[in-house]
């Protein structure tokens, strides 16, 4: 199983939020301890060499402060270590600029403090600065010209798999047409039922379980998309279609589906969706009252005297009044055609071989 790049991204914060710690620790306590060992004068405020300990935690205090404003802020696309790099070098710029703004200020306070607004200054700067473009999703272009941070997921915002998708397997279809430029994430959630699925006693399951699980398969080895596996962590008590979409939230992704109730539980919540039924209704070709079809009916339909045939497509053809036509291939003209994402039906009239339309018995 793939690494999932967001886990990869927040261990890396970790370890810098970790770092930032303990070098706040390290200079803290190197400041309010200077001066134990000199018989001189002390350069530290009068505060902080009466009360060092109280000094040490609230001026540490101060330092994790801006961790925990950082942690308020949502995370945002962009190479690690690209901008850890960059993010120093602006943190210690825009900090010494900020000192040199501030030393008339400074001036008139006493070295003590100078020195450690100094240090506070110098410690906080760089980490909002590295943190920052650890989270921004633009284009870095725009900030500096020429310099552009490679993106960590391929194309715009990336999209969540359903298992109805993998074991629909159109998706690799689509995937296989290059019209799709945004990695593509397989919670491990929705892994899990369909491994459930494809265990299952029922045959005609097992077998769709199956499906969904060599077509997932064929993503990963498909060289025209990115599929990464992601562990969620979310409240297993939540329903799948709950978490994929709390997922797709926390991701700002898209959901892609083919499960009608999904697609509308997403849309109420405010998720894009993309159906796999409408992408390939809309590539159907469209038929307007009118127009004249050749099908062959092949059942009876719900309501009296109907038959039912279907285009190659798929596409379900109602015809009026040909139920004791089943078997036979007729040419029928479009009187109406019903659009949703469950699928598209078309009704139609016979035409018999004098061109008119059959009227209703």
């Amino acid at each position: 199983m793939q690494c999932c790049a967001y886990d990869g991204r927040e261990m890396l914060l970790l370890i810098v939020r970790i770092i930032f710690a303990l070098v706040s620790i390290g200079t803290i306590l190197a400041y309010v301890t200077a001066g134990l060992d000199d018989e001189g004068p002390s350069m530290l405020p009068a505060f902080v060499e009466r009360h060092r300990f109280v000094a040490f935690v609230v001026l540490l205090f101060v330092t994790q402060a801006a961790v925990v404003i950082d942690l308020l802020i949502r995370r945002k696309r962009i190479d690690v270590i690209s901008a850890v790099y960059i993010g120093l070098l602006m943190g210690v710029l825009l900090a010494y600029l900020l000192t040199l703004a501030l030393t008339p200020a400074l001036a008139r306070l006493q070295q003590g403090y100078q020195d450690m607004i100094v240090m506070l200054i110098t410690l906080i700067v760089p980490y909002w600065s590295i943190s920052l473009i650890l989270q921004t999703k633009d284009d870095f272009r725009f900030i500096i010209p020429y310099v552009e941070f490679s993106r960590e997921v391929k194309g715009g915002r990336p999209l969540i798999v359903d298992s109805s998708a993998l074991i629909d397997g159109r998706i690799a279809d689509v995937v296989e047409t290059r019209i799709l430029d945004a990695e593509l994430i397989v919670p491990e959630f929705i892994l899990h039922e369909v491994q459930e699925i494809a265990d299952s006693n029922d045959k005609m399951r097992r077998t769709r379980g199956r499906r969904g699980l060599d077509v997932l398969t064929k993503l990963q080895n498909s060289p025209h998309c990115e599929v990464q596996m992601y562990e969620s962590n979310d409240a297993a008590e939540l329903t799948v279609d709950q978490r994929l979409v709390a997922l797709a939230k926390k991701l700002r992704g898209r959901v892609i589906t083919n499960d009608f109730n999904l697609n509308k539980v997403a849309s109420v919540q405010g998720v894009d969706v993309i159906n796999l039924n409408d992408v390939a209704n809309s590539l159907k070709p469209r038929y307007i009252p009118g127009e004249r079809l050749t099908i062959k009916l092949i059942k009876e339909g719900e309501a009296a005297g109907q038959g039912v045939g279907y285009l190659d497509d798929g596409t379900m053809v109602i015809c009026e009044q040909t139920a004791h036509l089943i078997g036979r291939e007729i040419d029928c003209i479009v009187t109406s055609v019903l659009q949703s994402s469950a699928g598209r039906m078309i009704f139609s009239r016979q035409v018999h071989p004098t061109g008119a339309s059959a009227e209703r018995s």
